[in-house]
């Protein structure tokens, strides 16, 4: 036994030794003996898929699914005595009103909070080919991208907000749907976000409250 220990010990560091300790850096591709782990079999995020016609890892809703519950609390979700939440704020969650047409005001209060939600969400879903100041020169811009609009469009600028959250939910031309991604709190941050940013760049001074204005020397 003692020899067998001594030469498994011999073997593990020869091994060691002459794939981890070599002194230089891998030109080819490593050796994995538990992929599993980096090579999953599920699904990725704007991944291909050759299996459908379109190529799509990410597959359209079935038509007449109901979401039941906006929030990770299961035991809210399987209560008997959960509400429908879109009942209760239809605006909220279509970005519309009862007449159907696009909500010009916020359906919820616009705070410090929310607006911190909206840059958050925005940095991380949107900046990439809108750019940091909704501009439209996004990074996506350097690889063929050129039809990004610009938020400060006039036509942008007067949109209504419901507007702006039904493309944001529902996805326009080459841009993809990110209802299934953002809940409608998290929409409508990004909203009124956009918002912030349209009045940046098309604001006076006039807007500034007196109170900052000496922050601008002013």
């Amino acid at each position: 036994m003692r020899y067998f220990y001594i030469i498994f010990c011999f073997v593990c560091i020869s091994i060691v030794s002459i794939l981890g300790f070599r002194g230089s850096k891998f030109t080819k591709t490593p050796l994995y003996i538990f992929p599993d782990m980096d090579w999953q079999a599920k699904f990725q995020t704007q991944g291909e898929n050759s299996f459908f016609a379109d190529e799509r890892d990410e597959r359209p809703v079935v038509p007449g699914t109901i979401l039941r519950g906006y929030g990770w609390n299961m035991k809210e979700v399987f209560s008997s005595e959960m509400t429908y939440a879109p009942s209760e704020n239809p605006g909220l969650f279509s970005g519309k009103n009862e007449g159907g047409e696009f909500l010009s005001e916020f359906p919820l209060e616009v705070n410090h909070e929310l607006m911190e939600l909206g840059q958050k969400k925005f940095d991380t879903f949107c900046y990439l080919c809108h750019g940091k100041s909704g501009d439209g020169n996004g990074i996506t811009k350097q690889y063929g991208m050129v039809a990004t609009p610009s938020y400060h469009d006039d036509r942008l600028r007067s949109m209504p907000a419901g507007e702006i959250f039904d493309t944001i939910t529902n996805g326009k031309n080459q841009m993809g749907a990110y209802g299934s991604k953002l809940s409608p709190k998290e929409r409508w941050a990004i909203v009124a976000y956009v918002r912030a940013l349209q009045l940046a760049q098309n604001a006076t001074v006039e807007d500034v409250p007196v109170e900052f204005r000496g922050k601008l020397g002013l």
